[in-house]
């Protein structure tokens, strides 16, 4: 499976702007530029994205995890914080909320490392990582 994603930029660094659009049109010309990466403009960044991605599959992760132990989330809902310091992203720190009826808090603890540690994004990210969850259920 390959996936792609394009990237416009026209200028400088600092006073140009660009837009990205991927093979899905969820992104179509979506715009990004210096503000919106380091202060608090409009449009998206490399990092945000990083984080959706991160989110989403780290919680798609889990669900197969849950799935494959005999159990079905109700709801799973993660945020991502990515933090870029110093030209690099230094952490990416991923905050679970989970309903999930008859797990076991070391069970779930079991599945949640797993997902941490083999989500094709974290395994594609050179950084430290990092998860804190609340179990419901």
């Amino acid at each position: 499976m390959k996936r792609k994603a394009t990237a416009v930029w026209h200028g400088s660094g600092k006073e140009g702007h660009g837009h990205l659009s991927t093979q899905s049109n969820v992104l179509d010309e979506t715009q990004y530029s210096y503000k919106s990466r380091f202060e608090e403009g409009i449009g998206t960044n490399p990092e945000e994205l990083i984080a959706a991605a991160h989110a989403g599959c780290f919680t798609m992760k889990l669900s197969f995890n849950l799935g494959a132990a005999g159990f079905v989330p109700q709801v799973l809902q993660t945020h991502c914080i990515v933090t870029l310091e110093n030209g690099a992203i230094s952490s990416s720190h991923l905050v679970l909320d989970a309903l999930v009826e008859g797990i076991d808090a070391e069970k779930f603890d079991e599945l949640v490392n797993d997902a941490e540690a083999n989500c094709p994004i974290s395994k594609s990210l050179n950084t430290a990582i990092s998860v804190e969850y609340t179990l419901n259920g």
